[in-house]
């Protein structure tokens, strides 16, 4: 008897992953992730791709390993750095079903199915609504200006975000395993941060409209005896008035109207053309 335990123990021990094989893992989602999206499976063979170093290391058993592999080509979608979590958690629990622990196929699915949701959530919101807005805002400013930095600074910029994030989130999934996005998702640091982020990215967006949207009135009268600019005027209520005006009639067209970004450009170019003409415009 105790012969047979050591012998399982010895089996199941050239099943616990190393650090390189959690890295290779990472470094193929964070890579490739996005390689092979389609409309059945959307990221399924960018998961089992990223995933497949693993169940070879941990399911040596032919018919074992295939079926793992077929579970995870199956529909799967979530933000891509944000959602490395859902990955991180995914090999703890594979690692521990090899070891022989109470884990089912089915616990593993559903845990995958649950968290891709939110995940997507927090980092669609996070990735492409705030840090791409900041980074493409500082660095088209600096383009306008013809500084090379401007590309330059979103591409490292961006690349720093992705890796340092989805890096830091799989090997928090892979520690906390299936808890770990339930910790994530309960934790008021997240809002905080959330928060914080949304306000540097709206005055990201204010900056970016007031230097680069140019509108200008030309419109001007006599009045008892001094001529009167309106555009000066307006500049002395607030500057910039009109450039915020027309950010403002975007944000409702996309927002309340739901409008297509083409007929939100030919209704632009309409108004100013009609104003140019009118000789409202300069």
């Amino acid at each position: 008897m105790t012969e047979e335990k050591t012998m399982v123990t010895a089996e199941n021990g050239n099943r616990v992953l190393k650090r390189s094989d959690l890295l290779r893992t990472w470094l193929r989602w964070i890579c490739w992730a996005q390689r092979c999206y389609n409309y059945e499976r959307l990221m399924g063979l960018g998961f089992c791709q990223a995933i497949s170093a693993v169940i070879e290391k941990l399911f040596p058993e032919k018919e074992e390993r295939a079926a793992a592999l077929s579970r995870h080509m199956r529909f799967f979608n979530t933000e891509n750095n944000w959602g490395a979590m859902i990955l991180g958690a995914t090999v703890a629990l594979e690692e521990e079903r090899a070891m022989g622990h109470s884990v089912t196929t089915d616990v593993i699915d559903s845990m995958k199915n649950a968290l891709m949701g939110p995940l997507a959530g927090i980092g669609d919101s996070i990735t492409q609504s705030i840090v791409k807005v900041i980074l493409l805002g500082i660095s088209i400013e600096l383009a306008t200006q013809g500084n090379v930095l401007g590309p330059v600074l979103y591409l490292l910029g961006f690349t720093v975000y992705a890796l340092a994030v989805s890096y830091i989130t799989f090997f928090s999934g892979y520690r906390m395993g299936r808890g770990a996005a339930t910790k994530l998702l309960a934790s008021s640091s997240t809002k905080s941060l959330t928060d914080a982020l949304k306000i540097v990215s709206m005055i990201v967006i204010g900056a970016l409209a007031a230097g680069n949207i140019k509108v200008n009135t030309i419109v001007a009268g006599t009045f008892g005896g001094s001529e009167v600019v309106l555009q000066n005027v307006l500049d002395s209520i607030c500057p910039k008035l009109l450039p915020l005006g027309v950010l403002a009639l975007v944000i409702y067209l996309l927002k309340k109207k739901r409008k297509s970004s083409v007929f939100i450009l030919i209704t632009l170019f309409v108004i100013g053309f009609a104003l140019t003409f009118l000789n409202f415009l300069g």
